[in-house]
């Protein structure tokens, strides 16, 4: 038996879904936009653990203030009375010493002129070699109290000087400048204010006397009074 051939008809064909491009891929976006909220919050930690600045000396004295401040209450009852103040003068060093116008004065501006302490060791030293040189009564003899012949006409320490403040400042300087006589040790002593007797043994050794005052046992230690000289002297 013989069957008629069929035609199958062709399907309709689909419908094309039409195709959807990829999405961008953002991971690394997000990896980068962590990394840098991670940085910045480093950061803000580092700043947090940073030592503060150092305080100003203003900030610093108001700290004080608040943590030891003090308080003065004065009672009522206290009465305010004025106080009057007593007059005072001053003048200049040499003039106070002219004024006082005694040996001890004079040896004042010998270490005055000198640059040396005015002390009591130094002083009583200086006295001491006035009297050696010129006695006590009248140590300001030709104003030169210790026979200096540094800047005065004369020779052996015979000059004379215009006034016992050329003389003070005439034998400071034949000290530093140790004219001819190895003063040295006089001046070294006198800067540290050593004591009367180690100077003089300076002065023993130096050739301020030729005879050196015979090594010391021409040199008297008892005290030297104070005696004041006219004041045509100075």
């Amino acid at each position: 038996m013989t069957y008629p051939l069929r035609h199958r008809a062709d399907p309709e064909p689909k419908a094309r879904t039409p195709r959807r491009e990829p999405k961008p891929f953002r991971r690394p976006r997000i990896k980068l936009a962590l990394g840098a909220s991670f940085t910045v919050f480093a950061l803000a930690a580092l700043a947090a653990l940073a030592p503060p600045p150092p305080l100003t000396a203003a900030q610093r004295l108001a700290a004080y203030d608040s943590l030891h401040a003090q308080k003065l209450t004065v009672s009522s009852a206290v009465v305010v009375q004025d106080v009057a103040r007593d007059t005072y003068t001053a003048t200049p060093a040499i003039q106070t010493f002219v004024n006082g116008g005694t040996n001890y004065d004079w040896a004042s501006l010998v270490l005055l002129f000198g640059h040396w302490p005015i002390t009591d060791s130094n002083k009583t030293v200086i006295v001491r070699w006035m009297r050696q040189e010129n006695g006590v009564n009248n140590w300001w003899n030709r104003d030169n109290p210790l026979n200096n012949s540094f800047g005065a006409p004369g020779a052996g320490g015979t000059g004379r000087y215009t006034s016992l403040i050329m003389s003070a400042q005439k034998c400071a300087e034949a000290l530093h400048k140790g004219v001819g006589g190895g003063y040295l040790g006089i001046v070294a002593s006198l800067a540290a204010s050593a004591s009367p007797d180690a100077t003089a043994q300076a002065i023993f050794a130096s050739g301020w006397s030729s005879s050196h005052y015979a090594n010391g046992t021409h040199w008297s230690t008892r005290p030297v009074e104070a005696v004041k000289a006219p004041a045509s002297a100075w």
